[in-house]
This record gives C-alpha cells, sequence and structure tokens, in this order.
C-alpha cells in the first residue's frame, strides 16, 4: 500500500491538524475549518492558531455555516499548482478558491498527488487525444490535469454551480475544449454502457453522499461496487488508466483493493492512502485510492 503526500505545491501548506479543525495556508490567505479526520490534540496553542489565521468557517448545521473574518482578505482569490511530468513537462493549473457556505473553498490540496498520476497516465498513453472521463469532478482539478496533458476531457457533476466554477479554472489555466455535463453520475454512466461507449480514462472521486442533479440520492458503500462494475467496463481494452479516490470516514484502501479485483483490473492496480503532512509535524489522513499502474 502508496502512502502519498503532496510535493512541491508552494500555494498550499497544511500548518497544523488537531481537536476537529485545521489551520491551513491557500496562497496568501490562512484559514481554520472543520476537519473530523483530525481526532488528535492541536501541536500549536489556540492563540497561535488565532493569530495566524485570516478566517474561520464556523458551521451552524451539518452542511452549511458562515465565516469569521479576523484580517482583511477577499471572498476570492487565486492559487496556482505546477503539474510536472516523468519526461520533464511542466503545465500551470490555475485554481479561483472562495469561501463557501459549505466550508470548502474550491480545492482538495491532498489530490495534487491525483493530479501528477492523471497528468503522466494520460501522457503514457500510446493514442493521440485519448479520451478521459471525469466523474463527481468538483472544481476540475482533476480535469485540467487530464486536458493539459492532451486527453479529450470529458468533466461531469451533478451540480450546475460547481461546473461553472471548474470552467472559469479552465480559462484561467489557458486550456480550452472540455465537454461540460450537469448530471448524476451513475445515471450518465449506466447510459454510456447502454449506447457502448469507450473511455482512456477514467476518474471518480465520489462523495460519502451526495444528490443528483434531479435528485437522485448517491451514498457511497450501497452504490460503490455497481459503479465500480460499470467504469471498468466503459474502459477500452488496451491503452486505459482508472483512478478511483475515495473520502469517508472508516473507508480502507482494502475496500478498494477488493472492489477493483472483482473488475477486468485484477492484479493491474495499486493502492494506497493520501495524506497531508503539517508542517507542525502531524499527518492528517484524507481518502484512500485505487490507481491502475502506468505502464
Amino acid at each position: 500500500m502508496l502512502l502519498l503526500s503532496p510535493q512541491n505545491f508552494p500555494d498550499y501548506e497544511l500548518i497544523d491538524a488537531g481537536d476537529f479543525e485545521k489551520l491551513e495556508r491557500f496562497g496568501k490567505y490562512i484559514t481554520i475549518r472543520p476537519e473530523p479526520q483530525a481526532v488528535w490534540g492541536k501541536v500549536l496553542t489556540t492563540k497561535e492558531w488565532e493569530k495566524q489565521a485570516h478566517v474561520r468557517f464556523i458551521p451552524n448545521s451539518s452542511s452549511s455555516g458562515s465565516w469569521k473574518k479576523f484580517k482583511e482578505m477577499p471572498d476570492q482569490w487565486k492559487i496556482a499548482y505546477d503539474l510536472i511530468g516523468e519526461n520533464g513537462s511542466k503545465q500551470k493549473m490555475v485554481l479561483r478558491l472562495g469561501l463557501t457556505s459549505f466550508k470548502h473553498v474550491g480545492v482538495f490540496p491532498e489530490q495534487a498527488v491525483n493530479w501528477n498520476y492523471i497528468y503522466n497516465a494520460v501522457s503514457s498513453l500510446k493514442i493521440n487525444k485519448p479520451k478521459v472521463l471525469n466523474l463527481f469532478a468538483y472544481t476540475g482539478g482533476s480535469t485540467l490535469a487530464a486536458q493539459a496533458a492532451g486527453a479529450d476531457t470529458t468533466h461531469l457533476d451533478s451540480i450546475k454551480q460547481v461546473v461553472t466554477w471548474a470552467r472559469e479554472n479552465m480559462e484561467h489555466s489557458k486550456l480550452e475544449n472540455i465537454r461540460w455535463i450537469v448530471e448524476d453520475a451513475l445515471t450518465f454512466v449506466k447510459r454510456e454502457v447502454k449506447r457502448g461507449k469507450k473511455y482512456n480514462g477514467i476518474i471518480l472521486d465520489p462523495p460519502a453522499y451526495g444528490h443528483g442533479a434531479n435528485g437522485e440520492k448517491w451514498k457511497l458503500e450501497e452504490q460503490i461496487q455497481e459503479m465500480t462494475q460499470l467504469v471498468t467496463s466503459l474502459l477500452e481494452p488496451e491503452d486505459h488508466f482508472l483512478l478511483l479516490n475515495t473520502y469517508s470516514l472508516g473507508f480502507s484502501s482494502v475496500i478498494i483493493e477488493n472492489l477493483l479485483n472483482e473488475t477486468p483490473l485484477r492484479n493491474t492496480f495499486e493502492t494506497g492512502e493520501l495524506f497531508l503532512h503539517a508542517t507542525s509535524g502531524v499527518k492528517l489522513p484524507l481518502g484512500v485510492f485505487g490507481r491502475s499502474k502506468i505502464r
């Protein structure tokens, strides 16, 4: 099992985590946000946290809240990340961030590990303009990585505003020609299977819970097996890759291994865990993954 953490991400820093919160720097601005995985105590003092922070998220329900600003900062700003290929190529991604009512800021920084994987996986395929599908695609970091490597990329999310946000990130990153779809992921995948469609790469990062564009319900534990079976059937027999990433409390990479072993990908993938290494020294686990080995 691999244990992977982002490297060379100057615009992001996990400063400390503990007592169910995390202290993070995104570009010039430092946030305090809830973090259910941080069950240990803070390394830095509460006073040190509040001295550094520009803003703190205050939950008022299980799914929403508001931000309390300690210092002047904009509600929206940008950060950058350099994709670096194994062949030495480099491509800058630019992501617009924002203070949302549901605690997110528009990026999951641990996913930088997956962005680099996608960039190199697409580059390793032996065909021109490989077709890549990104499901549960959020604000599009993985979509940008695939497109930057030369893929013909389809980006799907069930929330129209999030897809609009991803399109902004494409424009900020000076990319173009991504296909945008607002739809329930499972509904779309079932239709693609019936149509006999094939993709060279599929990326999926499903939430623990969610809703489709027409109110369809998603629960990870109940539907991930069906989704895994369907998406692997959409892969081209040759020249393909799959990346499955999940973030759910108690979800193990062994579960991912068992799921993928039920598919034709058996013995051709690797599994692992993503984490962020704080400047204070603690390590914050943030998801498990299974991915095709790059040939």
